[in-house]
């Protein structure tokens, strides 16, 4: 399966030396997440983003996308999705880094809510260690199950705000421990007063983890 989306070129006007995909949250799309773009494209010029649309439709909601059909927040639900939805992200991310000739740790995967999702489940299960994960208001799958599957240990960083009620922030406490359980690099920080959405503070911190990961070594 192929997914395409928006890209934005490096801001630099010259080819890429690093990539960043971002995977939206259920019921959105691609050109929501590009949105970002603007926000951290000086702090990194040399960058390409490129925004999927996830592989899925909604049923009934024109423009809406989902990486797996979700009705409820049962650890089993999210398990299950995260398994199908998996391998058609992991493709891709294959399938950019031969397009662009870069290597793997010139990669940065970038998720919201449901985006964030995957991008833990996908991006900590390659054998190639990427750049970083940044995430966004989202929930870790399968944390019984990632010591066993975990295949490299990129930087993580998770962003979420205490008034979200969609996924309310003890997802991001419990990714926290599981994560810092399996000896991952992660940091953390709570929004203060935000719901299920990205303040400033949220992308400022998300910008300065992308450069400091993306920076050339």
């Amino acid at each position: 399966m192929s997914l395409s989306g928006p890209r934005r070129a490096p801001h630099s006007g010259g080819a890429a030396k690093s990539l960043v995909i971002l995977c939206h949250g259920y019921g959105s799309n691609g050109d929501d997440l590009i949105g970002l773009v603007p926000h951290w494209a000086s702090l990194l010029p040399d960058t390409e983003f490129v925004a999927p649309n996830a592989p899925q439709t909604v049923p009934g909601l024109a423009g809406a996308y989902q990486w797996f059909g979700i009705s409820n927040l049962d650890p089993k639900v999210i398990a299950q999705g995260a398994r199908s939805a998996g391998p058609v992200l992991d493709e891709f991310i294959d399938q950019e880094l031969e397009r662009t000739g870069l290597s793997a740790d010139r990669l940065a995967l970038v998720g919201f809510s449901q985006g964030t999702m995957l991008s833990l489940h996908v991006g900590l299960r390659r054998k190639q260690q990427i750049a970083g994960i940044l995430g966004y208001s989202g929930a870790l799958a399968l944390p019984e199950l990632l010591g066993q599957e975990m295949q490299s240990k990129p930087p993580v960083q998770l962003v979420h705000g205490d008034a979200d009620d969609v996924l309310p922030v003890r997802f991001m406490v419990e990714a926290l421990e599981t994560l810092r359980g399996e000896g991952v690099d992660v940091r953390w920080h709570i929004s203060h007063r935000i719901a299920h959405s990205i303040d400033q503070d949220g992308l400022s911190l998300g910008g300065q983890f992308l450069k400091e990961g993306l920076a050339i070594k």
